[in-house]
């Protein structure tokens, strides 16, 4: 486990060891995500995902998220800190990470043309930097590229369960054991997403833009968005591969990880 520096902030970094005769592997989490997020329930998903296509691997924690260092006053009146925002998220805050802070990061870590491995957020920022910046690959799980109202209720009800102590057992006490800062990583997600102006975040636009192969992946039962999601995105990209998982919900990579991982080695290999 390493931390970067990227303009004064501390990012947590893990770097999974593989070959180098291949574009390596980023993974992006979602929204509460973070390095230690990936592993859960016995699977660490993007290790297997590595072994299983033969190649290296980089995770990182987005800011004020796992032990990343905590986004200031992150309730407060949105404003810039020298070159990072602060205070509560904006609606670009996908844009800003795709195209500022990624960027950033991989240039640090030296890597040039990755295939970026995105889940939620993190599959909505994959999205955005491979639409104007150079990559091999781009895979996309359970992207947003539009607001849907299944996502606006399943995340105020993630607000009430947040709030809810349930004897110490609650939404807030599970998100500890990932995020130093968990306060930090809940409000930033929750705040914009249930904000008004974000209603009308849509990236179908900057979509159209991607050339590079390009794999979405949705659980059938994703309780955070619907198949319009891969509908959109196949308008946006008819290039792209479409895979629907059954008996899954918002997270493959927990739900169903041997499915999710075959649809990715078969697509990687066949643009390999």
């Amino acid at each position: 486990m390493n931390r970067i520096d990227i303009d004064g902030i501390g990012l947590e970094v893990a770097h999974i060891p593989g070959p180098d005769h291949l574009a390596p592997l980023v993974f992006l989490h979602e929204g509460l995500g973070s390095v230690a997020m990936w592993h859960q329930r016995g699977h660490h998903w993007p290790s297997e995902l590595c072994a299983a296509t033969g190649r290296e691997g980089w995770v990182y924690s987005r800011r004020g998220y796992g032990q990343s260092d905590p986004v200031a006053d992150v309730r407060g009146e949105p404003r810039w800190h020298g070159p990072w925002h602060v205070g509560r998220h904006e609606p670009d805050y996908m844009h800003l990470e795709a195209q500022q802070v990624l960027p950033a990061l991989l240039a640090r870590i030296g890597v040039t043309k990755p295939v970026l491995i995105g889940h939620s957020d993190g599959a909505t920022i994959a999205l955005l930097h491979a639409s104007r910046h150079p990559v091999s690959a781009c895979v996309a799980i359970a992207p947003h590229v539009m607001v849907e109202d299944v996502s606006i209720r399943a995340i105020a009800q993630a607000r009430e369960l947040y709030a809810a102590d349930m004897g110490g057992r609650g939404l807030r006490q599970r998100l500890t054991r990932y995020h130093a800062d968990v306060d930090n990583a809940f409000w930033q997600w929750n705040d914009v997403w249930l904000s008004e102006a974000f209603r009308s975040f849509d990236i179908r636009a900057e979509c159209r833009a991607i050339q590079v192969p390009l794999l979405a992946v949705q659980g059938v039962h994703d309780e955070y968005g619907s198949l319009q999601q891969l509908h959109a995105i196949r308008q946006a990209v008819p290039h792209a591969h479409m895979v629907e998982i059954p008996d899954c919900g918002h997270s493959p990579h927990r739900d169903q990880p041997a499915a999710l991982t075959a649809a990715v080695a078969q697509f990687l290999d066949a643009i390999a």
